[in-house]
């Protein structure tokens, strides 16, 4: 495993500064909503002595739920962080929601750990998402181990439970997940269930009773031993497989019996490799208990078996030119490579940046360089600039305590970084190095919004600014088309939550509109127009008149202008008027207040008068022109058109095409990937998937993910086209 030198010394529990990388533990808990992660997360912060039997840090504050949101939702809905201390070793816990909105804040905690713990209910089982998260744990080599919660269901099975947990997360080696220890049950009640109470050690063959709020630990009697030989056994062998000792194998099957400092040093190996993933079982502790079930054995774990972050690999690092630049790994005398992994705002301190330090080390006052994450498409400012860090500390629940300093590999929040945004990194000013993003998925669901009153619009753009300075999961959209404010988010309730942030934290009130896509019109045919505009009113008069001719072109075409005009009918000076007219209409549209595209207007003839001819007169003639050919034309409502590709497990396919044909979708192509997946290709109406994104979760139970770009314009069909046209009619 690698050194693991100690902490810093300090009171039990209490997670202060790290001293070496290798005395920090970053874990970060992943599982589906309601799978018991933060009441595991208070847990094991109450077993580590960080918190007292209320769930209160020693010196004040909630372990988490720390935003009035999550209160409300009864739900987390962002990364939050909890330092504890065991056996002079700081764990950093990253408590990440559960729910898919928030995937965003999974994606940041697991840039920030360098071991993932994943959460399963008994009750529950594994679901989709919890599937794909192992998968991308598995293709970056993340160390991960498994705890069964909910024991304390009904139907709770924990054997059965191992037995899914091998076959979903197993892949071809099932034996690569297997449980270091079993469960204890208590007398069966009245309603046949037996309640867990212990557990026993299937290397170590020792009991470990809970009951009393204590962990005790006892020798198991003759009669129980037999119980778990089988188990014991296939955990020997799944331990010895992945021995880096190949004589190993050959000494337990010739009937050696292996000695348990050898097996435990090899499991932790195994583990740290990312090649063994042990299960485990744990529940909260009982009112007045001191420990919970099983959160001794995964504190033991954690701190024995997890990686330090010297054997984490960091993101590639370049300068902000793009030349690569070697580091050592997390070296705290190297040169200062941070990151910034989540960006809150305080109502009293302002901004907070939770920040990974991947080299060097950093000091409260120091001078760093913040480099922009490249999300300018987003909404987010771009920026390369130099800022002065304000004080470090570590999160106690809502208090925060002050560090003097952060070393490579450790974690700590820094005050009023106010440039510094997600993912953006921090170097020295002198040495400006740039980190690999990590990948963030693309928010796919539009929330349109206006500002509620006056005062509401005043504030919203910086409003709006800060909450996407949050959340690079969010982008911020000024449609030009449509003229509408965007939030594009990744589900509702991720829109939900920004709605409130707006409300209670920056104090805006918005009112959310029907999301509109950005329709076109064209010509079906040939038209002609007469533009006339001659107005005698004293003095000089306004006289300008053109006739044009209006033609489609190819979609994409844009507007084309010709001039065909013989003989001065219309003096020189006065065609780019015509034009800027025509433009002008064009830009208005011609029968549903939509863009006028792929026309060529050409200006044939007109008249104009030597004194009360005028730039403004033309443009007016233009204009006018253009509409009166469009009178007399037949105009086709242009719709966006996106292409669509659909990852899905091979057993929605069929629904998920059968979804797309019913929104006006067209199959381009399916194509067979890795594990069990299909990519669907199919180009469909932007107006069709404006609800996709949260359509898409429910179709396929979350398992699917999509992305979409744009592909052009093209008719809309002639009912849904009228439609528009009758409610433009209304509102004009």
């Amino acid at each position: 495993m690698g050194d693991k030198a100690n902490a810093h010394p300090g009171a039990a529990g209490r997670a202060t500064a790290a001293d070496h990388p290798a005395s920090v533990r970053n874990v970060v808990l992943v599982g589906h909503s309601g799978s018991g992660k933060t009441t595991l997360v208070e847990a094991l912060a109450l077993t580590a002595g960080a918190v007292n039997r209320a769930g209160r840090v020693e010196d004040g504050g909630t372990v988490s739920d720390y935003d009035e949101i999550e209160h409300r939702q009864q739900r987390s809905v962002q990364l939050s962080l909890v330092p504890v201390e065991r056996d002079g070793i700081k764990i950093n816990l990253l408590d990440t929601p559960g729910y898919a909105d928030f995937v965003g804040e999974l994606r940041a905690g697991l840039r920030a750990a360098d071991a993932a713990l994943f959460v399963v209910s008994a009750a529950d089982g594994v679901d989709g998402s919890t599937r794909m998260v192992w998968d991308e744990c598995a293709a970056v080599g993340m160390p991960r181990a498994l705890v069964i919660t909910h024991l304390e269901a009904a139907r709770a099975d924990f054997e059965e439970m191992t037995r899914v947990c091998a076959q979903e997360f197993g892949g071809e080696d099932p034996d690569a997940v297997l449980p270091l220890y079993l469960p204890l049950h208590g007398t069966e009640g009245s309603d046949g269930h037996a309640p867990v109470t212990g557990l026993v050690g299937l290397l170590s063959q020792k009991l470990f009773d809970y009951a009393s709020g204590e962990r005790k630990e006892s020798e198991p009697g003759p009669e129980q031993l037999p119980l778990i030989e089988d188990a014991r056994n296939r955990l020997i062998e799944g331990i010895i497989s992945e021995s880096e000792d190949e004589t190993l194998m050959d000494r337990y099957l010739g009937g050696e019996a292996i000695e348990l400092d050898t097996l435990t040093q090899d499991l932790e190996r195994a583990v740290a490799r990312g090649v063994f993933f042990p299960v485990l079982a744990a529940a909260p502790a009982a009112e007045g208990a001191r420990q919970g079930l099983g959160t001794v054995e995964l504190l033991e774990l954690i701190t024995g078996g997890f990686p330090t972050p010297l054997e984490h690999e960091a993101a590639a690092v370049t300068t902000p030119d793009g030349k690569p630049r070697d580091l050592a790994l997390c070296d705290p005398s190297g040169p200062l490579v941070a990151e910034v992994v989540k960006t809150s705002s305080d109502p009293y301190v302002g901004r907070i940046s939770l920040v990974r330090v991947f080299s060097g080390t950093l000091h409260p006052d120091d001078t760093v360089h913040v480099s922009g994450h490249g999300l300018a498409d987003r909404g987010h400012e771009d920026h390369d600039v130099d800022e002065r860090i304000g004080a470090l500390s570590v999160p106690f629940g809502k208090q925060q305590r002050p560090l003097s300093q952060c070393i490579a590999g450790d974690l700590a929040c820094v005050a009023k970084l106010n440039r510094a945004e997600t993912g953006d990194t921090l170097s020295a000013k002198d040495e400006p190095l740039l980190m690999a993003p990590w990948e963030m998925p693309d928010p796919l669901l539009p929330l349109a919004i206006q500002a509620h009153s006056k005062p509401d619009e005043d504030k919203l753009s910086q409003g709006l600014s800060r909450l996407v300075a949050e959340d690079p999961t969010m982008r911020l959209e000024q449609n030009q088309d449509t003229h509408q404010v965007v939030l594009w988010c990744l589900g509702e309730a991720h829109a939900d939550v920004a709605l409130e942030r707006l409300r209670s934290r920056y104090g805006v009130q918005v009112d959310v509109v029907p999301h509109r896509v950005s329709l076109r019109e064209t010509f079906a045919g040939t038209s002609g127009g007469r533009g006339r505009h001659v107005k005698q009113s004293g003095g000089h008069g306004q006289y300008a008149i053109c006739e044009i001719e209006v033609e489609p072109l190819p979609g994409g075409s844009g507007i084309e202008f010709v001039d065909k005009v013989v003989g001065g009918a219309v003096p020189r000076q006065f065609i780019p008027s015509v034009e800027k007219g025509v433009r002008a209409q064009a830009a208005k549209g011609v029968a549903t207040g939509h863009p006028l595209v792929d026309v060529r207007i050409t200006l044939l003839d007109g008249k104009a008068h030597s004194v009360d001819s005028s730039d403004a007169a033309f443009q007016t003639a233009g204009a006018l022109a253009l509409r009166e050919a469009a009178a007399d034309a037949t105009i086709h409502l242009l719709e966006p058109v996106a292409e669509v590709s659909v990852l899905v497990g091979d057993d929605y396919v069929g629904a998920v095409m059968s979804d797309l044909s019913t929104r006006r979708g067209r199959v381009l192509g399916t194509e067979q990937t890795s594990g069990g997946r299909t990519l669907v290709r199919a180009e469909v109406p932007e107006i069709e998937i404006g609800r996709y994104a949260v359509d898409l979760r429910s179709l396929s139970h979350g398992t699917a993910r999509f992305s979409r770009s744009y592909a052009r314009h093209e008719p809309m069909p002639t009912q849904l086209a009228q439609k528009i046209r009758e409610e433009a009619q209304r509102t004009m």
